[in-house]
C-alpha cells in the first residue's frame, strides 16, 4: 500500500478564513507509489506537508509528536487531515478489514484505506482528540496495534547523524536494529545474546579471579576487588564482600553498545555519517516480513552532503520500486537530477505534482527536459517568479535594467533562465496546469519577433519595405503574445532581435552604439550604424554577449553616480519597454 493522497483543512499555511468545508480541502495532493520530492522557496508549505502526515501516522522513531498552536492556520478553531492508501495487498488488507472501503464494484473493486485526523480548539485549548479511520466523515477509532502499521520512518533535516550512530541508552541505532526482524521478538533466543552472556560470565569471573571451571586464578581483576573489599569489611562487617555484575545481556541492553561507522574510515565527516544513518534507517522499509506501510520522510536530503553525494543518493531512491518516499529539498542539483513525474512544487499555499496527468506538458517535453534540466535552469522552481529567456545577453542584461527601474530581482526571489534556444514550451508549460488550481507564479517569455529590417541583394544588404516590416513585425507579436496563458505571458522584441531593439531605444541606443564600437574596432559604423549592425546580425558575427555585459556594466557605475546620466523609460512607445513589462510582471509589480 501507498499514501496516494493527503488533504489538509486549515492546517499552517493551508487554509481560508471562515468554517470548514469537507468539499473544498485547502490542499489536496495525489502522491506518487514511489519518490516523490517537494521543493519551492522557504516558507512555501513543505514542512507542513511533512509534518501533517507525521501527525496522524507518527514514526518509528521515539521523537514525541503532538498538535501545537502554530499547526492552525491564522485564528481558525479547527483543522483537519485526511491521508488515503490505496493499492493494498491481501496481506495488507487483512490489518485494518473493519475501516477499508472500495473503489469499483465486483471483481475489479480494489480496497482503499482513509485515516482523518480532526482537532479543535476551544478558548485557546486544544481538545484532545485521536486518529480514526473509515469511509464516512467521522470515522472509527484505530486500535493501538493497528496504529503500529502506519509508522512512517522520518530522517529529520538537522539530524546529528555523528550522535544518533554512537553506543548510548537508547541510542538511535539501537531502536532501529530492534525493529528490524533479525532481532525483533528474539530477546533469548539469538546469537548474540549468547555471545554476550558468555562475554558475562567471563568479565565476572575476572574479577573473582577464578577461570571459566571455577578455579583460582590471579587476575588484575581480582586485585581491584580485594582492595575494594577491605574497605567495604571496614564499612559494613567481615561478613559483606563487592561484586562485580557486567550490564545485562538482553538484547535491547546489547544492541545499545553498538556503534556504526564505515570500514576504513577512521574519522568519517558529515557527509559520510549522514548518508551511514540513512542506510540504517531504511532498515525499517525493507523487513521482508512487514505487512504495514514503508513509507519514508527524509527533510532536506542534501544536509551535509555535496553536489555529487546528492546526486548518487537520488539516483538510488529513484531505483526503490516497493517502498514510497516523501522528500523536501531546497537543492537546485536534486531538482535537475529528477524525474519531473517526481517532483512537487508548493506555492501561494499550494502544492503541484508535476507529472503528465496534471500539466500541459506533452510526452515529448518530458524526456526533453529529463536531458537538458540542467542545475542553472532547475533553480526556477524554487523562485517566487521566472523570466525565461533565449540567450546570454538577456539573462546579462535584465538584472542591470531591474535595478535602473528600482526594482531588485534578487530581493523579489526571481529567477532568469537562460535555454539556449527558442523551445520556450518545454519549460513554460512546466506551470500550466490541465485542471484547477492553476499555478500563480509569474513566468514572463523574452523573445525575439526575428522580423528582419534587413536582407541580403547580391553582395550587399537593402532595408525592408518599412510598411511590410511593420504589418509582419505586428502580426508576429500578436501570435506570440497569443501564446499567453494563465500565469504565463509572452513580451516579444518590438524590432528583430534584442540588439536592434535596443539600438532603436531612445534610452540605450548611445550606450548600446558605444559598446558595439568598442567590440567590433574593425567595422565602419560611421557610414551607416543601422545597416552595419544589420549585417553583422545576418551573418552572426555581432558580439552579442560581450556587448551585453558592457552595457550591464555601464548602467550599473551609473547608478552608483550622484546623479544618474542613463535613464531607462518607461514610455510605450520606447523599444525596451517590452524588457521592463517583463521586470514588471514577473516580480508583481
Amino acid at each position: 500500500m501507498y499514501l496516494s493522497n493527503i488533504k489538509l483543512w486549515n492546517f499552517r499555511k493551508f487554509g481560508v478564513e471562515g468554517d470548514i468545508d469537507l468539499d473544498k480541502p485547502h490542499l489536496d495532493l495525489n502522491l506518487t507509489k514511489g519518490l516523490n520530492v517537494i521543493i519551492g522557496e522557504n516558507d512555501s508549505g513543505k514542512t507542513a506537508i511533512i509534518d501533517a502526515i507525521k501527525l496522524v501516522l507518527k514514526t518509528h522513531s521515539y521523537e514525541y509528536i503532538r498538535v501545537d498552536d502554530k499547526d492552525f492556520y491564522q485564528d481558525a478553531n479547527r483543522f483537519r487531515i485526511e491521508l488515503k492508501f490505496e493499492d493494498l495487498k491481501p496481506e495488507e488488507a487483512k490489518n485494518f478489514t473493519e475501516w477499508l472501503g472500495w473503489i469499483g464494484t465486483g471483481e475489479e473493486a480494489k480496497p482503499f484505506l482513509k485515516l482523518n485526523y480532526d482537532v479543535k480548539r476551544q478558548t485557546g485549548k486544544i481538545t484532545p482528540t485521536d486518529v480514526k479511520a473509515g469511509v464516512d466523515e467521522e470515522g472509527y477509532m484505530l486500535s493501538s496495534e493497528t496504529k503500529e502499521y502506519f509508522k512512517a520512518t522520518y530522517l529529520k533535516p538537522l539530524r546529528d547523524a555523528e550522535n544518533e550512530l554512537v553506543a548510548k541508552r537508547n541510542s538511535r541505532l539501537s531502536q532501529i536494529l530492534l525493529g528490524d526482524e533479525a532481532f525483533k521478538g528474539k530477546e533469548k533466543d539469538n546469537d548474540l545474546v549468547k555471545i554476550f552472556s558468555g562475554l558475562k560470565e567471563e568479565l565476572e569471573n575476572y574479577f573473582k579471579g577464578v577461570d571459566n571451571t571455577g578455579q583460582p586464578k590471579a587476575t588484575e581483576g581480582k586485585q581491584i576487588k580485594d582492595k575494594i573489599d577491605n574497605y567495604i569489611k571496614s564499612f559494613y562487617s567481615k561478613n559483606n564482600e563487592s561484586e562485580f555484575e557486567s550490564t545485562s545481556t538482553d538484547i535491547k541492553s546489547i544492541l545499545e553498545k553498538l556503534a556504526l561507522t564505515l570500514k576504513g574510515e577512521p574519522n568519517p565527516g558529515l557527509g559520510t555519517l549522514n548518508r551511514l544513518f540513512m542506510a540504517a534507517e531504511l532498515l525499517h522499509l525493507t523487513k521482508s516480513n512487514w505487512t504495514g506501510l514503508r513509507l519514508g520522510l527524509v527533510e532536506e536530503l542534501e544536509a551535509h552532503l555535496h553536489p555529487q553525494a546528492q546526486m548518487q543518493v537520488i539516483e538510488v531512491f529513484q531505483k526503490q520500486t516497493d517502498i514510497q518516499l516523501i522528500l523536501t529539498t531546497h537543492s537546485p542539483n536534486l531538482a535537475s537530477k529528477l524525474k519531473l513525474e517526481n517532483l512537487i512544487i508548493c506555492n501561494n499555499g499550494n502544492a503541484f505534482p508535476m507529472g503528465e496527468t496534471y500539466t500541459k506538458l506533452g510526452k515529448d517535453d518530458y524526456k526533453f527536459l529529463e536531458k537538458f534540466l540542467d542545475t542553472t535552469k532547475a533553480n526556477l522552481f524554487f523562485a517566487k517568479g521566472v523570466i525565461l529567456v533565449e540567450g546570454w545577453a538577456e539573462e546579462i542584461l535584465l538584472p542591470s535594467i531591474a535595478k535602473a527601474i528600482g526594482i531588485s530581482l534578487t530581493e523579489k526571489g526571481v529567477s532568469i533562465v537562460n535555454i539556449g534556444h527558442t523551445g520556450f514550451d518545454h519549460y513554460s508549460k512546466i506551470y500550466l496546469r490541465e485542471a484547477e488550481p492553476n499555478m500563480k507564479i509569474p513566468v514572463a517569455v523574452i523573445t525575439d519577433s526575428d522580423i528582419r529590417e534587413y536582407e541580403k541583394s547580391g553582395d550587399d544588404f537593402v532595408k525592408r519595405d518599412a510598411e511590410t516590416i511593420k504589418e509582419k513585425t505586428e502580426a508576429e507579436i500578436k501570435k506570440i503574445a497569443d501564446q499567453s496563458e494563465e500565469n504565463v505571458k509572452y513580451f516579444a522584441a518590438p524590432n528583430w532581435t534584442l540588439e536592434y531593439s535596443l539600438f532603436k531605444s531612445t534610452s540605450l541606443t548611445t550606450v548600446f552604439q558605444n559598446a558595439a564600437k568598442a567590440f567590433h574596432t574593425k567595422t565602419d559604423w560611421e557610414a551607416d550604424f543601422e545597416k552595419a549592425l544589420a549585417t553583422k546580425l545576418i551573418n552572426k558575427t555581432l558580439k552579442k554577449t560581450n556587448i551585453a555585459y558592457h552595457i550591464a556594466n555601464a548602467i550599473d557605475e551609473d547608478l552608483s553616480k550622484a546623479v544618474q546620466t542613463i535613464t531607462i523609460s518607461e514610455d510605450e512607445a520606447d523599444t525596451v519597454n517590452y524588457l521592463v513589462k517583463a521586470i514588471k510582471y514577473a516580480t508583481g509589480n
